[in-house]
């Protein structure tokens, strides 16, 4: 599917910005069952085990940024926050909302039945922060970037045609002492990612290899997420987030 399609825009909206009772309401199957983590992802992986790095920086990176709701949680303790992704339909939602307006969408009950939901930008974000948004390729990012003191990269790496590039990348976009956030379902599949190009043993490994001489890693947990295609079509999955400091 396009991620340029209006059919997931609106299920990326509801992912990032809709509530928990927006993605499941109380009369729908499993409502009751799912913990509060399931509809955290897009703020818990970019908070990831702050006990074990600075709360606050100047710059920050957000590659893969969707619809942007990781980019908003990061531009409360950055400085300056760069979100950038492939889609350009993401990246215009994301900048909308950082101008304060506000996005309608769709969110499907029968697929042929939606209701008509807003996003907002999210509260308690500064309204002033620096924060851009941009179309990018992780695998061929501008050379003027720059340095950040956090890259964070959610659920990015498995649908890259190359992932080794954008890999091969990292050391020169983080600063010394600085940290870089990956999450990942590990859901190679070879539409999105050549099998010549894909792991061939666990995904954790792989990452070790290209990038541990450089960074050193300092905790792994699996952060689970639900993303709602329709009312009986849920995706339930867990994303193992590493996080890794710059020697």
């Amino acid at each position: 599917m396009s991620y340029e399609s209006d059919r997931l825009r609106n299920w990326y909206l509801l992912f990032h910005y809709g509530s928990r009772e927006e993605i499941l309401t109380d009369t729908e199957a499993g409502a009751d069952l799912l913990p509060e983590s399931f509809f955290q992802f897009p703020v818990a992986t970019p908070g990831f085990r702050t006990d074990l790095r600075p709360a606050e920086g100047e710059r920050a990176l957000d590659i893969g940024c969707a619809v942007g709701r990781s980019s908003f949680e990061l531009a409360k303790n950055f400085s300056e926050v760069i979100g950038i992704d492939f889609s350009q339909a993401f990246v215009d939602c994301g900048a909308a909302l950082q101008r304060g307006e506000t996005l309608s969408y769709d969110r499907y009950g029968d697929m042929h039945l939606p209701t008509r939901l807003n996003a907002v930008r999210p509260p308690d974000t500064p309204s002033e922060s620096a924060l851009t948004f941009e179309q990018g390729d992780a695998m061929n990012l501008r050379e003027d970037l720059g340095a950040f003191d956090l890259v964070h990269a959610a659920n990015l790496l498995c649908r890259l045609p190359e992932p080794q590039r954008f890999l091969d990348r990292l050391p020169s976009l983080v600063c010394t002492g600085g940290h870089f956030i990956l999450a990942t379902p590990a859901t190679w599949m070879d539409e999105y990612t050549p099998r010549e190009q894909q792991p061939t043993g666990p995904t954790l490994d792989m990452v070790k290899q290209s990038i541990g001489d450089a960074f050193e890693l300092l905790a792994v947990e699996e952060v689970p997420f639900l993303i709602r295609e329709h009312q009986r079509k849920l995706q339930l999955s867990s994303s193992q987030t590493s996080l890794w400091r710059k020697k």
